[in-house]
């Protein structure tokens, strides 16, 4: 016998139920089923290698894109109805034409309600129904005027009380709760009259508001004559500030208490004529009143 045959290597057994015709096709992809699982019992994380962005942020972006539009529709909407709201107790888009100001108007309507008499020409120019700005017309009605001389008034009212010792946040804080509310109560009694006498007018609340706030100029003048020149120049001043704003008011209120009467070409030595131009007078009467009461005990 031959020493090679000797040595032949067995032969391989053959699988139970495989085909020996048929060879094994190469796999495309590792069969792990069988296979150990990965690492502490988790899935390996699909990505995108490439981009570096995982696969949940495709699922998340459009969520995220939906609910900040929905939250942006419902930020509209809720501003929207607010300022309907707001508009209807405060009508801020008729608040703004009453500080369309410059500093020319500024200067001219201080002069006016200084020195009225020489002034001729009380109508309120219109452009197509409505009223042109206040900074073209110096007859129409403003809230900057009575803003800012409402705060000057506290300011120099703090002056005078610090220069007599009786400064005190307490007193000053009294005193700009007094003027302010005086104004309210001005006010509304100025429109529970023109109610009982049945005034169909366009004077509005925002108006009276502005010509009863022009009183708070002479009152500044009368302190700071009363500060400069003591209790002398501040009578005097204040006089002639009172006698100014009572002319102002009539010939401004007059027109517009008696544009009805005026439109309708009714006389105004009828009773109910009368009767608004009474008012009218009593409203100009009060004013010198209020301008004293408010500034008397700052002078001293």
């Amino acid at each position: 016998m031959n020493q090679e045959s000797s040595f032949r290597a067995p032969p391989k057994r053959r699988a139970r139920g495989s085909n020996p015709n048929v060879s094994t096709p190469h796999q495309l992809f590792d069969d792990t089923s069988g296979g150990p699982v990965p690492h502490g019992g988790e899935y390996p994380n699909h990505s995108s290698p490439a981009l570096g962005i995982p696969a949940q942020a495709f699922l998340s972006e459009p969520m995220s894109n939906f609910a900040m539009a929905y939250g942006s529709s419902l930020a509209s909407q809720g501003k929207e109805m607010m300022d309907k709201n707001i508009d209807r107790i405060i009508p801020v888009s008729k608040i703004k034409y009453y500080f369309a100001v410059d500093t020319v108007y500024v200067g001219k309507k201080i002069g006016l309600l200084m020195f009225p008499y020489m002034h001729q020409d009380w109508e309120v120019r219109y452009q197509q129904d409505t009223p042109v700005a206040p900074r073209f017309d110096i007859n129409a009605p403003d809230l900057y005027i009575p803003v800012m001389a409402f705060v000057t008034y506290i300011l120099v009212a703090g002056l005078a009380l610090g220069t007599q010792s009786r400064f005190s946040p307490e007193i000053l804080g009294m005193q700009a709760s007094s003027a302010l509310a005086w104004l309210i109560v001005e006010v509304l009694a100025i429109l529970l009259s023109l109610y009982l006498v049945t005034v169909n007018t366009d004077l509005t609340t925002v108006d009276l508001v502005a010509f009863t706030g022009y009183k708070y100029v002479g009152m500044i003048s009368g302190v700071i004559s009363g500060l400069l020149f003591g209790k002398t120049g501040y009578y005097i001043v204040l006089a002639w500030c009172c006698i100014s704003i009572v002319f102002f008011m009539i010939r401004t209120l007059r027109l517009k208490i008696l544009s009805e009467a005026a439109a309708e070409g009714v006389l105004v030595r009828g009773a109910r004529n009368q009767l608004r131009m009474y008012l009218t007078m009593a409203i100009a009467a009060v004013q010198p009143i209020f301008m004293y009461w408010l500034t008397y005990h700052l002078v001293r």
